[in-house]
C-alpha cells in the first residue's frame, strides 16, 4: 500500500463527506456574511484600517508560524503605503518588509489575473528578498526545488521520524502544472463550494512543496488569494494565518495525518482536514468580527464625544478604557479605580477624583456599583 496520498492512482481526485461538513459550511458562510455587512456600513477610512490590520497579521502570522520575527513596524509602513496612507516611517523600506507585503497585495488584489508558474515563482523571489542565505545555507530563490528529496523529519538522526515526504522531483513541472489548470478552472466550478476550493488549494500545494524553503508561507499567501477570489473582492477583514498560528500544533498534526494513507479509512477522503480548516476559518472571521465591533464602537464613542472639550489626560484614560479587553495594551476590562486613573493619567489624586466625576457628568462612564476605594467606572458606549 501507497504511504503518502499523492502515490494513490487516484490523487489529486479528493474526495470528502458533503453532509458531514454542510452544517459548518453554512456557519462560516454566515459568519462572513456578517462581518462583511458590519463593516460596510463603516467610515471608508475605517474599513482601510481593518484592512491594513488583517493583511499585516496575515505576514507577520505566517512567518510566526515557522518561527520567524519579523520587524512589524516595518511590514505595516509597507502596506501603508500600497493602501494609501501615511506609513509613519521616515527611514528606507526594508527590502524583506517590501517582499512580504508585495505577495499579500497581489494575492488580495489581483484576483482575475491566473494563477501560473511565473507568479508562483515571483512570489518566492519576493518571499526571500534581501535574503543572501536563508538560515546560513543557499536555497534556489525563485526557483524550484532541488534534486535532493524534500521530507519533513524529527528525532535521532540514524533513526528519524518522517513526518512528511513531497512527490519526487522529476515531473514536479508537471504537478505543478496539473494544479494550476485545477486552480484556475475551479474558480468557475458551480458545484465547488470557494471555501472548500480554498481548503483543498491549501492542502494540494503543501503536498507539492515546490520549493526549498517557503512553501508554508507561499501556501497560505495562496490560501488569502482563494478566500478572496470566493467573496469576489479585495477588501480583507479577518486574518486566517492568526488563527492557525493559535493552533499552529493542531495544524501540522492535520496536515500530517491527511498526508498519511490510511487502510482502514477512504484514502483520498479529506474531510478532517477540511472540517478542521473551517474551524479555523470561523476562529479567524469571529476574533475579526471582535475586533470589528469594538473599533466601530470606539468609533461611535468619539464620534458623540469629539466636541466635549476633554483633558489630553481624560482622552488618554478613556482610549485605554475603549481598548478595555485587549490585555496586550494594557486595557481596564472591568473598569477603572481613581487610583487606576492617577496612575495612568499621572495626575494627583485629587484631579483625578474630578475628571472621573466630569466624565460622569458627560456621559462617557458610568459608575458602577461599589463605593470607597472599590468604586470603579466603566465606558458608557452608544447602543
Amino acid at each position: 500500500m501507497p504511504r503518502w496520498i499523492w502515490q494513490h492512482p487516484n490523487w489529486p481526485q479528493v474526495t470528502w463527506q458533503a453532509d458531514t461538513l454542510a452544517p459548518l459550511l453554512r456557519q462560516v458562510t454566515l459568519a462572513q456574511g456578517a462581518l462583511l455587512g458590519r463593516t460596510q456600513g463603516s467610515e471608508p477610512a475605517l474599513r482601510t484600517e481593518f484592512t491594513l490590520d488583517a493583511l499585516l497579521q496575515n505576514i507577520v502570522n505566517s512567518s510566526a508560524i515557522e518561527g520567524e520575527t519579523l520587524n512589524v513596524g516595518s511590514v505595516r509602513s509597507s502596506i501603508a503605503r500600497r493602501l494609501g496612507l501615511p506609513d509613519g516611517n521616515a527611514s528606507p523600506p526594508e527590502a524583506r518588509s517590501e517582499g512580504l507585503a508585495q505577495i499579500m497585495w497581489d494575492a488580495t488584489t489581483e484576483l482575475d489575473t491566473p494563477l501560473s508558474e511565473a507568479r508562483l515563482l515571483q512570489w518566492h523571489a519576493w518571499l526571500f528578498a534581501g535574503d543572501d542565505g536563508f538560515l546560513g545555507r543557499k536555497i534556489r530563490i525563485g526557483d524550484w526545488r532541488g534534486l535532493n528529496a524534500m521530507q519533513v523529519v524529527s528525532g535521532r538522526i540514524d533513526r528519524p521520524t518522517v513526518h512528511f515526504e513531497a512527490p519526487p522531483r522529476e515531473g514536479l513541472e508537471a504537478r505543478i502544472a496539473e494544479f494550476l489548470t485545477w486552480f484556475n478552472t475551479s474558480r468557475t466550478n458551480a458545484t465547488l463550494d470557494p471555501l472548500l476550493r480554498a481548503a483543498i488549494a491549501h492542502f494540494w500545494f503543501v503536498t507539492l512543496h515546490p520549493f526549498d524553503d517557503g512553501n508554508g508561507r507561499l501556501t497560505r499567501a495562496l490560501t488569502d488569494l482563494a478566500l478572496a477570489q470566493g467573496e469576489q473582492q479585495s477588501i480583507r477583514f479577518y486574518a486566517m494565518s492568526a488563527a492557525i498560528l493559535a493552533e499552529r500544533k493542531a495544524y501540522y498534526a492535520q496536515l500530517e495525518a491527511a498526508q498519511k494513507m490510511r487502510a482502514s479509512a477512504e484514502p483520498l477522503d479529506l474531510t478532517p482536514w477540511l472540517s478542521w480548516f473551517l474551524g479555523t476559518l470561523l476562529a479567524a472571521i469571529q476574533s475579526a468580527s471582535t475586533q470589528i465591533d469594538r473599533v466601530l464602537g470606539k468609533s461611535r464613542f468619539w464620534l458623540q464625544h469629539r466636541a466635549q472639550g476633554l483633558s489630553p489626560e481624560q482622552v488618554k484614560v478613556l482610549n485605554r478604557l475603549l481598548d478595555g479587553d485587549q490585555p496586550d495594551r494594557g486595557g481596564f476590562e472591568q473598569g477603572i479605580s481613581a487610583a487606576q486613573y492617577q496612575a495612568v493619567a499621572k495626575v494627583s489624586k485629587a484631579t483625578a477624583t474630578r475628571h472621573l466625576a466630569d466624565l460622569v457628568t458627560r456621559g462617557c462612564l458610568v459608575k458602577l456599583p461599589g463605593g470607597g476605594r472599590s468604586t470603579r467606572y466603566q465606558i458608557q458606549l452608544l447602543k
